[in-house]
């Protein structure tokens, strides 16, 4: 069990009591030891699991899920973390449900929320919509809870906003932590945060910002690249600078991949649609203009097109440091050749970092169920502590 004590050790170190009865929606407003502790007792329900011993803290609960977008590892990784600490899952699907007659989002909330201990949501197609709503069903639960409808408030989990999608981002930091051996070795290192290549439109500009706004936190040198017309949103870009500003890092944007991979330690190339473009989509949908939302496609698909080149291939990850810099992304990714003519990575790149990248993807559950637990416990050490296989075994072998 030393490996589990130590865990735990670590976390009385830390002071995250204001992540009690509260929500996670975006890593930027969370203080340093509630990141560290997030981290850290991601880790701990880890090797609880590896020892076969029963991280499951709910004898009994439901976990209530609403993705607005495709999903398969936030979605799946959401349903792991839910089930690990013994709460089941269910997803509600607006299609079928009555919000497709106009329920309103307070109704709704607390609908669904008679015995639920955490919600999570994914809404990250429209610029100034996702968060925003995920912040409406907080207040509709805190309200429901205030007002004795719900006899306890759901935990309110960002599986991906317009802002930030800090289960992606979050196992990225962790993976990293893992990769250099230690929180404390990540100052100093370079990341390379670049636009690339794809042959869609309309990818989420949250995993950019997230990992710009959460890897300015702990030191690290960072360096946002993408062409000329592919702005993230300016507030994220002013608090990324402020951060890597009082850390010690640095954040730099650069004009060019290559620019950007030069001497880095970890490359992160992935698609991402332009801000204003995303503002203007967002714009036609309230009108109900389908016809401007297929033009704006269109010239989009063009856009891109003329940036063929933003492809993370061997040559450029030569260039990284020592050619040895670590390729990360969130997946599924365009891998030219295989899932699309061209792309985002070279196949070759890819499948070198193949394992690694599913490494990284695996944290993801570990650290979602962090954020529930520090949420619904108010000593998740004295939940943990002292379980053995022996008195809390996963399975019977």
């Amino acid at each position: 069990m030393s490996n589990i004590d130590s865990y735990l050790n670590r976390l009385r170190t830390l002071d995250f009591a204001g992540m009690y009865d509260n929500d996670f929606f975006l890593t930027w407003e969370k203080t340093t030891d509630e990141l560290l502790a997030t981290f850290t007792l991601a880790d701990a329900l880890r090797e609880l699991r590896t020892r076969n011993i029963s991280a499951r803290v709910f004898a009994s609960g439901l976990a209530v899920s609403l993705f607005r977008d495709n999903s398969t590892r936030t979605r799946f990784s959401f349903a792991s973390a839910c089930n690990l600490l013994g709460l089941a899952v269910q997803d509600l699907d607006e299609g079928t449900s009555q919000i497709a007659h106009g329920e309103t989002v307070r109704e709704t909330a607390n609908m669904v929320s008679f015995m639920a201990d955490v919600v999570g949501i994914r809404d990250d197609m429209y610029i100034g919509r996702g968060d925003a709503y995920q912040r409406e069903v907080a207040a509709a639960l805190r309200e429901g809870f205030d007002e004795g409808t719900l006899e306890q408030r759901p935990t309110l989990v960002n599986l991906q906003s317009d802002l930030d999608h800090p289960t992606q981002t979050m196992a990225d930091l962790n993976h990293l932590i893992h990769h250099f051996g230690g929180v404390e070795q990540l100052r100093g290192k370079k990341i390379a945060m670049t636009w690339a290549y794809s042959p869609s439109y309309g990818k989420p500009l949250s995993v950019p910002q997230g990992v710009i706004g959460l890897m300015t936190r702990f030191g690290m040198e960072v360096v946002l690249a993408h062409p000329e017309g592919y702005e993230v949103m300016p507030e994220v870009e002013e608090l990324a600078a402020r951060q890597a500003r009082e850390s010690g890092g640095s954040f730099t944007r650069a004009a060019s991949m290559a620019e950007a991979f030069e001497g880095a330690d970890v490359v992160y190339p992935k698609s991402w649609a332009p801000f204003a473009a995303m503002k203007q989509r967002t714009s036609l949908y309230d009108q109900g203009d389908a016809g401007g939302v297929a033009e704006l496609e269109k010239e989009l698909l063009a856009q891109n097109a003329l940036h063929r080149d933003w492809e993370a291939n061997e040559t450029l990850m030569e260039t990284t440091k020592a050619g040895q810099g670590l390729y990360l992304h969130c997946l599924p990714a365009d891998i030219s050749g295989v899932s699309c003519a061209a792309g985002e990575v070279a196949a070759s790149v890819f499948e070198r970092f193949r394992p690694s990248l599913y490494q990284e993807a695996s944290h993801k559950p570990y650290l979602i169920a962090a954020m529930i637990l520090l949420a619904k416990l108010e000593d998740p050490l004295g939940s943990l502590a002292g379980r053995t296989v022996a008195t809390h075994p996963r399975f019977a072998a």
